[in-house]
Protein backbone atom coordinates (compact mmCIF):
# COMPACT_ATOMS: atom_id res chain seq x y z
CA UNK A 1 0.00 0.00 0.00
CA UNK A 2 1.25 3.47 -0.91
CA UNK A 3 1.17 5.55 2.27
CA UNK A 4 1.34 8.82 0.31
CA UNK A 5 -2.09 8.29 -1.28
CA UNK A 6 -4.56 10.04 1.03
CA UNK A 7 -7.80 8.71 -0.48
CA UNK A 8 -8.93 6.73 -3.46
CA UNK A 9 -12.12 8.05 -5.02
CA UNK A 10 -13.94 5.66 -7.31
CA UNK A 11 -16.90 6.27 -9.57
CA UNK A 12 -18.57 4.41 -12.42
CA UNK A 13 -21.43 4.67 -14.82
CA UNK A 14 -23.98 1.85 -14.94
CA UNK A 15 -21.75 -0.35 -17.12
CA UNK A 16 -18.91 -0.20 -14.58
CA UNK A 17 -20.78 -1.00 -11.37
CA UNK A 18 -19.62 -4.62 -11.06
CA UNK A 19 -15.96 -3.79 -11.59
CA UNK A 20 -16.20 -0.80 -9.24
CA UNK A 21 -17.67 -2.87 -6.42
CA UNK A 22 -14.94 -5.52 -6.85
CA UNK A 23 -12.20 -2.86 -6.75
CA UNK A 24 -13.69 -1.23 -3.65
CA UNK A 25 -13.60 -4.58 -1.87
CA UNK A 26 -10.02 -5.28 -2.89
CA UNK A 27 -8.71 -1.79 -2.10
CA UNK A 28 -10.44 -1.68 1.27
CA UNK A 29 -8.93 -5.07 2.15
CA UNK A 30 -5.51 -3.68 1.15
CA UNK A 31 -5.93 -0.83 3.65
CA UNK A 32 -6.78 2.09 1.36
CA UNK A 33 -9.34 4.70 2.36
CA UNK A 34 -11.83 4.34 -0.49
CA UNK A 35 -14.67 6.75 -1.19
CA UNK A 36 -17.46 5.39 -3.39
CA UNK A 37 -18.91 8.20 -5.50
CA UNK A 38 -21.51 5.97 -7.18
CA UNK A 39 -23.40 4.68 -9.06
CA UNK A 40 -24.26 1.39 -7.40
CA UNK A 41 -27.12 0.05 -9.51
CA UNK A 42 -26.35 -1.24 -13.01
CA UNK A 43 -30.04 -0.87 -13.91
CA UNK A 44 -30.05 2.91 -13.47
CA UNK A 45 -28.45 4.68 -16.41
CA UNK A 46 -25.66 7.11 -15.51
CA UNK A 47 -23.70 9.45 -17.76
CA UNK A 48 -19.90 9.24 -17.82
CA UNK A 49 -19.50 13.07 -17.80
CA UNK A 50 -21.20 13.01 -14.39
CA UNK A 51 -18.71 10.38 -13.22
CA UNK A 52 -15.83 12.70 -14.16
CA UNK A 53 -17.49 15.71 -12.54
CA UNK A 54 -17.92 13.83 -9.25
CA UNK A 55 -14.22 12.89 -9.29
CA UNK A 56 -13.13 16.46 -10.06
CA UNK A 57 -15.22 17.79 -7.17
CA UNK A 58 -14.05 15.12 -4.73
CA UNK A 59 -10.35 15.31 -5.57
CA UNK A 60 -10.30 19.10 -5.60
CA UNK A 61 -6.80 20.33 -4.83
CA UNK A 62 -5.68 17.23 -2.88
CA UNK A 63 -2.39 16.36 -4.58
CA UNK A 64 -2.28 13.02 -2.75
CA UNK A 65 -5.74 11.82 -3.78
CA UNK A 66 -6.26 9.41 -6.64
CA UNK A 67 -9.33 8.64 -8.68
CA UNK A 68 -10.58 5.62 -10.55
CA UNK A 69 -13.17 6.21 -13.26
CA UNK A 70 -15.00 3.36 -14.93
CA UNK A 71 -17.31 3.20 -17.91
CA UNK A 72 -17.92 0.62 -20.62
CA UNK A 73 -15.05 1.69 -22.88
CA UNK A 74 -12.93 3.72 -20.47
CA UNK A 75 -12.59 6.36 -23.19
CA UNK A 76 -15.66 8.37 -22.22
CA UNK A 77 -14.64 8.87 -18.60
CA UNK A 78 -11.05 9.59 -19.63
CA UNK A 79 -12.08 12.29 -22.11
CA UNK A 80 -14.56 13.82 -19.67
CA UNK A 81 -12.05 13.77 -16.78
CA UNK A 82 -9.39 15.52 -18.82
CA UNK A 83 -11.72 18.52 -19.21
CA UNK A 84 -10.99 19.39 -15.56
CA UNK A 85 -7.77 21.23 -14.74
CA UNK A 86 -7.22 19.25 -11.53
CA UNK A 87 -7.52 15.85 -13.24
CA UNK A 88 -5.06 14.03 -15.47
CA UNK A 89 -6.63 10.79 -16.65
CA UNK A 90 -5.37 7.90 -18.71
CA UNK A 91 -7.11 4.73 -19.84
CA UNK A 92 -4.96 1.75 -18.97
CA UNK A 93 -5.29 -1.91 -19.85
CA UNK A 94 -1.93 -3.12 -18.55
CA UNK A 95 0.01 -2.41 -15.34
CA UNK A 96 2.98 -1.15 -17.39
CA UNK A 97 0.79 1.59 -18.86
CA UNK A 98 -0.34 2.68 -15.41
CA UNK A 99 3.26 2.75 -14.17
CA UNK A 100 4.52 4.74 -17.17
CA UNK A 101 1.60 7.17 -17.13
CA UNK A 102 2.17 7.91 -13.42
CA UNK A 103 5.94 8.22 -13.92
CA UNK A 104 5.87 10.47 -16.98
CA UNK A 105 2.54 12.32 -16.75
CA UNK A 106 1.59 12.25 -13.05
CA UNK A 107 -1.88 10.92 -13.82
CA UNK A 108 -4.19 11.11 -10.84
CA UNK A 109 -7.16 9.34 -12.42
CA UNK A 110 -7.07 5.85 -13.84
CA UNK A 111 -9.77 5.18 -16.43
CA UNK A 112 -10.86 1.58 -16.90
CA UNK A 113 -12.98 -0.11 -19.57
CA UNK A 114 -15.43 -2.36 -17.76
CA UNK A 115 -16.43 -4.08 -21.01
CA UNK A 116 -12.87 -4.91 -22.04
CA UNK A 117 -10.73 -5.69 -19.00
CA UNK A 118 -10.57 -8.78 -16.82
CA UNK A 119 -11.22 -7.89 -13.16
CA UNK A 120 -7.90 -9.32 -11.96
CA UNK A 121 -6.02 -7.34 -14.62
CA UNK A 122 -7.99 -4.24 -13.62
CA UNK A 123 -6.86 -4.70 -10.02
CA UNK A 124 -3.23 -5.11 -11.10
CA UNK A 125 -3.53 -1.84 -13.06
CA UNK A 126 -5.04 -0.12 -10.01
CA UNK A 127 -2.32 -1.43 -7.68
CA UNK A 128 0.39 -0.25 -10.04
CA UNK A 129 -1.31 3.13 -10.48
CA UNK A 130 -1.48 3.65 -6.72
CA UNK A 131 2.06 2.45 -6.00
CA UNK A 132 3.93 4.15 -8.85
CA UNK A 133 5.72 7.46 -8.29
CA UNK A 134 5.87 10.54 -10.50
CA UNK A 135 9.33 11.35 -11.85
CA UNK A 136 9.33 14.95 -10.68
CA UNK A 137 12.19 16.24 -12.79
CA UNK A 138 11.96 19.81 -14.06
CA UNK A 139 10.78 19.09 -17.61
CA UNK A 140 7.95 16.83 -16.42
CA UNK A 141 6.81 19.35 -13.82
CA UNK A 142 6.89 22.09 -16.47
CA UNK A 143 4.69 20.03 -18.79
CA UNK A 144 2.17 19.26 -16.04
CA UNK A 145 2.00 22.97 -15.14
CA UNK A 146 1.25 23.79 -18.78
CA UNK A 147 -1.93 21.73 -18.68
CA UNK A 148 -3.01 22.38 -15.07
Amino acid sequence: MNKTVSKVYIAADHRGVGLKLYLIEMLTAAGYMVVNLGVDDPNISADYPDVAASLADAIGDDKNARGIAICGTGAGVMIAANRYRNLRASRCDRPEQARDDRFHDDINVLALAADDIDIEMAYLCVQTFLESPFDSIERRIRRIEQIS
